[in-house]
């Protein structure tokens, strides 16, 4: 398979040092597509899970030195901290390896549309004031993702090739957390108005999307731990939700593009 190529692509919530990241399927990915420019939005390393256990395989360390490879190569690399790594939030503006950190940015579009692009835990209310909490979730979460590991390798062994998350699949059978991830959405959209922006680009809650909200576009990367997925924005400036599956296993899963005209 030839290289596709973008003017930007998104991804978020990698968790590397954690045992949940699909490291294989985000090299993979990382292989097989290029843009002009690459956003890291967030959870990239996850600092919670290496502080209660060092986990750090070699594909992990495969994952930084690709990034690396490709900024060397030319690619405009921005990395935007979340939670789980906010650490280097102290270090907004800083250069590291030719890849920027910024608490937040703007980006424009080919079409001139301006998304402001941000982790997104900056607008959970149980993320910013109660992260005890988060940290207990994020514990059921793991463990979530722990059980539905062992039955994508049943899954694989069957020769059963899907997208079934057990994690999501509890999400949104969880009506308090339906109720969450909608307030969560409506939470950022409503600080655009006084941005004069046209969207959002964000992650944090592992469920990707690209939907109008209240006159603006949401677009939420979406992970590789659970979803493996990705924004890419085209040349012509139109945005794609993509789902990517190791091409030598499947071929790629990707949803119609999406037009960035919100409110002309």
């Amino acid at each position: 398979m030839d290289n596709i190529s973008y003017r930007t692509i998104w991804i978020s919530d990698l968790h590397l040092g954690s045992t949940q990241c699909q490291a294989d399927v985000l090299l993979d990915f990382l292989k097989h597509n290029d843009s002009e420019k690459l956003y890291l939005v967030g959870d990239i390393i996850d600092f919670w899970a290496l502080s209660k256990k060092m986990y750090w395989p070699r594909d992990h360390n495969t994952v930084i030195q690709k990034v690396l490879r490709k900024a060397r190569h030319g690619t405009q690399i921005i990395y935007v901290p979340g939670n789980h790594d906010d650490n280097v939030r102290d270090y907004n503006n800083y250069v590291f390896g030719d890849i920027v950190v910024k608490n937040m940015d703007v980006h424009t579009t080919s079409q001139g549309k301006q998304f402001l692009v941000v982790h997104g835990d900056e607008y959970d209310t149980i993320a910013q004031y109660h992260q005890w909490i988060a940290k207990l979730g994020s514990a059921g979460y793991d463990f979530l993702l722990w059980t539905n590991r062992i039955l994508r390798v049943i899954r694989r062994w069957l020769g059963i090739q899907s997208h079934f998350s057990l994690a999501a699949f509890v999400k949104f059978k969880v009506k308090n957390i339906v109720q969450f991830i909608s307030e969560y959405e409506s939470s950022i959209v409503s600080t655009l108005r006084d941005k004069g922006l046209d969207g959002v680009i964000c992650g944090h809650i592992h469920h990707a999307e690209i939907k109008q909200l209240e006159g603006f576009l949401y677009v939420n990367t979406g992970d590789f731990v659970e979803s493996c997925t990705a924004i890419v924005e085209h040349f012509n400036g139109e945005l794609e939700l993509v789902h990517w599956l190791k091409q030598e296993e499947s071929v790629l899963i990707a949803q119609k593009p999406l037009e960035t005209n919100v409110h002309d």
